[in-house]
């Protein structure tokens, strides 16, 4: 059968992540590609406990659900975002399918075809998705360490007169970029003086690895003037597990409200049996030691990481080194093509993803994104050891005339 596809079913591309990992399956490919938390710190049996305490509720815990979600868990939610200077009820907060339903449900009750959404370069991949697949133009931002500039940002409000903004502050995927306390007020003045939505993706937040380093949120920002210039989106997937696809969107009662009849059209409600389980969890299970123990470790194999990389001495190869989060953001030398480079990558037995997928601007195609967190020490350095000797075969096997002297 010949099937007539919307013309955005057409055009809009596989993800890159997605696709990776389907190359990755098996225990041959150390994968450094999907923005995966370990295993092995999952808090299994304390939700195996909280699963059997909802399933002694009886049979009405197997029912149908609220759209906006478990109530007790929405109240619980709150609680948490309250201390950490977030004023907010269970009305202004819809429960999601993972924070990308989120981002989703926001494109659904915004984008008209045609309208134009600012967003951060490079920035989260599957946001980029979500957003053409809505019909949108999505125009990068000039953005450094502390930020969006915002020169160029107010000039492009007054030029494009966007839809809304995207930006994730804190550990940012792919750069893992934190924005400063400065440039997160400033954005939050500029917006509201412009009448401009600012959308919050806040994933990474709780993975900071100095616990005294205060991040606030651009949302805590916002409402310490009762502001509503901010929705904030968040997950459960990297302080939990990714399998409940449980996240969040909090915001002013009339967006939420829009959201939330736009998920009745999407899937009237997420799953109400893992929505309560969650809530079950964080009653009875301390789920900010938990975060404590994570971030411990995910700061070794950050470090571990930054060390086995420094020691190749690679003196065109530039990286960050996170303050959180669970990426690596590397720079290779300019001729170097990440995606190429991945084709021997797989061939020695290590995957990444390449950064060019990352931009909504004109890519910087020698760049790619490292996991850390997921691979255990060992595989860590014989991953780095693998990527090591990939991209010594893809150097020797190119115009060496394309690549920087360092590597002549």
């Amino acid at each position: 059968m010949n099937y007539h596809l919307a013309a955005v079913a057409q055009n809009v591309k596989a993800s890159a992540v997605r696709e990776i990992l389907k190359l990755t399956q098996g225990d041959s490919i150390i994968s450094f590609a999907g923005g995966l938390p370990a295993e092995e710190l999952f808090p299994k049996e304390a939700l195996r406990q909280a699963f059997d305490r909802v399933f002694q509720q009886g049979n009405r815990a197997l029912q149908y659900g609220l759209t906006e979600g478990y109530t007790p868990l929405r109240e619980a939610i709150a609680a948490r975002m309250i201390q950490k200077g977030m004023p907010v009820s269970a009305h202004e907060i819809l429960l999601t399918t993972g924070s990308q339903q989120a981002i989703d449900l926001l494109a659904r009750v915004l984008i008209e075809p045609g309208d134009v959404i600012l967003v951060e370069d490079p920035t989260y991949l599957a946001a980029l998705q979500i957003f053409r697949y809505h019909s949108a133009i999505v125009e990068p931002v000039q953005t450094d360490d502390d930020g969006m500039d915002l020169a160029t940002l107010e000039q492009k409000i007054l030029d494009l007169q966007p839809k809304f903004i995207y930006v994730t502050p804190t550990f940012a995927n792919p750069t893992g970029r934190v924005w400063s306390v400065e440039r997160r007020q400033e954005l939050v003045a500029l917006c509201r003086r412009h009448d401009v939505l600012i959308v919050e993706d806040d994933p990474y937040g709780e993975i900071k690895f100095e616990p005294d380093m205060l991040y606030p949120s651009i949302f805590s920002l916002d409402a310490q003037d009762g502001g509503a210039t901010v929705v904030y989106t968040s997950t459960f997937s990297k302080t939990v597990v990714p399998a409940l696809r449980i996240g969040w969107a909090m915001g002013h009662a009339a967006m939420i409200s829009a959201m939330t009849r736009a998920k009745q059209a999407a899937d009237l409600h997420s799953s109400s049996l893992d929505q309560q389980a969650l809530y079950e969890l964080l009653t009875h299970f301390d789920l900010d030691l938990h975060i404590v123990a994570i971030r411990a470790e995910y700061k070794k194999r950050m470090l571990l990481m930054n060390d086995l990389l420094t020691q190749k001495q690679w003196n065109s190869v530039r990286w960050n080194k996170p303050a959180g989060g669970m990426f690596l953001w590397l720079t290779l030398p300019e001729g170097v093509v990440a995606e190429d480079l991945l084709s021997v990558a797989v061939k020695e037995g290590v995957a990444f993803v390449p950064g060019a997928e990352f931009y909504s601007g004109v890519p910087m195609k020698n760049t790619l994104r490292l996991n850390f967190s997921h691979s255990s020490p060992h595989a860590l350095e014989a991953g780095v050891e693998r990527f090591a000797r990939s991209l010594g075969r893809y150097l020797n096997e190119s115009d060496r005339h394309l690549l920087s002297p360092q590597w002549q």
